[in-house]
């Protein structure tokens, strides 16, 4: 998954959060593409074949399926090809700052005839599959509950911005995420919430320069380059981690005029910022952020700042 992991585990027994820490070692093992054993690797060696794998593993191509038909193909967890051909061929913290294309590997063709049959995975033959920014959201949500069910009052797990929180924080109340935009300084908004997720897509982090022009890690599945959209952050506020960071992506590839049309407003909050600087959000947002009032902009730099490899920076690990 190629992120830093951030873990806040209250009450329950002693070392309970070196516990979610091992967790979410082993899902990145099974799951991460740039660990050459990892079970998703596996997968795409033997695509074309049925493949046993991990009760995990299973899980994450079920619920890869389901948002990918959820967001009627916006999400698509077979443009690893698109991906590599864009030049996100290795960790991100390994990228160089210039170079050429790589060529594909596989085609983008959708989950139609991907295959879960208990604990086999079949990928059609030609097909990579590349979980992305899921494996981070459903990593958030097992651990999570996990660790509920191993005794803790309060949980925070945080994988590379995809955050989910469960029970009381550690002054016993709500607790609160920050959504962060890279044009700013201090967080644009801060959530306050006792239970769900909150988790952003943004085309201004994990980005790189192949043949001199700038690229980032948001594919758009019908095209198979790197979105172009009139957007240039998201962030969703929902009940679990892996739905809210499709939706996410899924918004943010759509555009600012057909962003909000994907989610239902009732069960899903939401908040946009576009090329210009220009914020928009759900009604239902305010909710969560108490008496403080709602950006409508947030100001654009003078000049765009030259693309650089954006990555992980720290990591973090707080005990129970």
């Amino acid at each position: 998954m190629g992120s830093d992991a951030h873990v806040i585990v209250v009450g329950g027994p002693p070392g309970l959060a070196e516990v979610a820490c091992r967790r979410i070692d082993e899902l990145e093992r099974r799951w991460s593409r740039f660990i050459a054993d990892s079970e998703i690797n596996e997968l795409n060696r033997n695509a074309g074949r049925g493949l046993v794998v991990s009760s995990d593993t299973a899980l994450l191509v079920q619920r890869a399926i389901a948002a990918w038909r959820l967001t009627g193909g916006s999400f698509d967890p077979t443009v690893l090809g698109a991906m590599i051909r864009s030049g996100y061929d290795r960790s991100i913290d390994e990228l160089d700052d210039d170079r050429s294309s790589a060529p594909a590997s596989s085609l983008v063709v959708g989950c139609t005839d991907i295959v879960v049959d208990g604990h086999t995975v079949r990928l059609p033959a030609g097909t990579g599959f590349d979980p992305g920014g899921i494996g981070k959201g459903l990593a958030a949500d097992l651990v999570t509950e996990e660790m509920v069910l191993a005794g803790a009052t309060g949980v925070c797990i945080n994988l590379g911005g995809d955050v989910r929180v469960a029970g009381h924080g550690p002054d016993d109340g709500a607790w609160t995420v920050a959504i962060e935009h890279p044009w700013c300084s201090e967080p644009i908004v801060l959530v306050g919430l006792h239970a769900g997720a909150v988790t952003t897509s943004t085309t201004l982090r994990r980005t790189w320069r192949i043949d001199g022009e700038s690229r980032h890690h948001l594919i758009d599945p019908c095209t198979g380059e790197p979105s172009d959209s009139d957007l240039n952050l998201v962030s969703v506020v929902g009940g679990e981690a892996w739905m809210s960071e499709v939706l996410a992506k899924a918004m943010l590839l759509r555009g600012a005029e057909r962003a909000f049309d994907i989610i239902d407003a009732n069960a899903i909050q939401a908040l946009t910022v576009d090329l210009d600087g220009v914020v928009r959000t759900t009604p239902g947002l305010q909710a969560f952020v108490g008496a403080a009032t709602l950006p409508t902009s947030i100001p654009r730099p003078l000049t765009d700042p030259s693309p650089v490899i954006s990555g992980p920076t720290t990591s973090e690990e707080h005990p129970s």
